[in-house]
């Protein structure tokens, strides 16, 4: 039975050609990138080469405008902390929304119990942080607004450019975790006024282990990490070469491809979401209608657990998720469909399929094909389904 995948939000497969660009460094060209003899030299010219090719794909931005880190949940925290710590005697106010990734509240969370105040701001159905909300929520004190690009759980896109606005307007530092846009859909860092950007490799068929924070020269932020000068002073530690050659060629691939690519994976889910609602009643659609990543898809199947739906997917070979990767183990209901205010007991029947570059047409019609009897056994045994009728 061929498998099929669709979590490609949690993380994708490396992409034949990068995995060969960096198989070199894992061997032969081993030199640390930091020592002045050739093997240095050699591996220093293959991470600003990639530093190049990244900037490119969020451009332009200058390559000494991004620094390399371990992946987006170290991003996102060098962004919040970094400029919490550095901009604390201008004020302790920081602006973020409900739906973000644990990666950023996770870390607002950390500050708030060390002298930092957050204001968590409400999104409507469609997963949208409300702009009016936005500008009422901002104080003298306010040092940053994190708001993310794309959400990762139902894909709806934030109005980032109208963000950054308001916030350079009142002199504020904004930050917008990037992950999950990064290759799906354009990023100018530089026309929509983005101060801090996070990405990630491994989301766009690059290997694991390796993002970036895209800087503006006018954040200072304080380091996290202590040690050597890496990154000019900015992020301590030896560069994992291997994995930075693998960013930047996974970008140089994502700024050829993306838009005919998403273009074709936008049709593929199209047709998956009018598969599920010819087939299958008692569905809802979770995220915005048009303002959406090209790849997500997530759906409420009402009466049944999400969970047993996905396992019954993948007795059939295929993949999905019920939402983040990162909070996989948790028995908590989405946070994301919470917030959007879904109702508790349609938020327990939701799937998150995420479409990638091997997905076909065949692979989406057999997907349509066993979702209906997954959905009709499970709602047989179910007594929320029982006493709807």
């Amino acid at each position: 039975m061929k498998r099929i995948y669709l979590d490609h939000n949690a993380t994708t497969p490396v992409d034949p050609e990068v995995l060969k660009k960096m198989l070199p460094y894992f061997g032969e060209e081993y030199g640390n990138a930091s020592s002045l003899h050739s093997f240095g030299r050699y591996a220093r010219e293959a991470v600003e080469n990639a530093r190049l090719q990244v900037a490119r794909l969020i451009g332009p931005v200058e390559p000494v405008d991004i620094v390399f880190t371990s992946g987006g949940t170290e991003s996102d925290n060098f962004a919040v902390k970094g400029a919490a710590y550095a901009l604390k005697d201008k004020g302790r106010h920081i602006i973020t929304s409900k739906i973000e990734h644990h990666a950023v509240l996770n870390a607002c969370e950390f500050l708030a119990k060390n002298g930092y105040e957050v204001t968590y701001l409400a999104v409507d159905e469609y997963g949208l942080v409300d702009m009016e909300a936005l500008k009422s929520a901002i104080r003298k004190d306010t040092i940053l607004i994190s708001i993310m690009f794309a959400n990762n759980e139902v894909g709806t896109v934030e109005p980032v450019k109208e963000i950054a606005k308001i916030a350079r307007e009142k002199g504020i530092l904004f930050h917008t975790d990037a992950v999950q846009a990064l290759g799906k859909i354009d990023i100018d860092v530089e026309s929509l006024g983005i101060d801090l950007l996070s990405i990630s490799a491994h989301k766009i068929y690059g290997p694991k282990g390796v993002g970036a924070l895209c800087m503006n020269k006018k954040a200072k932020l304080t380091p996290l990490m202590h040690g050597g000068h890496h990154e000019r002073n900015r992020r301590a530690g030896t560069e994992n070469v291997p994995g930075i050659v693998g960013f930047g060629k996974a970008c140089e691939l994502a700024a050829g491809n993306m838009k005919a690519e998403m273009k074709r994976i936008e049709v593929l889910r199209d047709r998956l979401w009018q598969g599920i609602i010819k087939s299958i009643e008692d569905v809802k659609l979770n995220g915005h209608p048009t303002l959406g990543l090209p790849n997500t898809l997530n759906v409420s199947f009402k009466y049944v657990e999400g969970e047993s739906v996905l396992l019954n997917l993948d007795l059939k070979g295929i993949a999905a998720s019920s939402g983040s990767a990162c909070t996989s183990g948790s028995l908590e209901p989405s946070h994301v469909l919470k917030a959007m205010s879904v109702e508790p007991a349609t938020v327990q029947g939701s799937v998150r399929f995420s479409l990638g570059s091997e997905n076909t047409e065949a692979e989406i019609d057999r997907v349509v094909k066993e979702l209906p009897p997954i959905i009709k056994k499970l709602r047989d045994m179910s007594p929320l389904y029982k006493n709807s009728e």
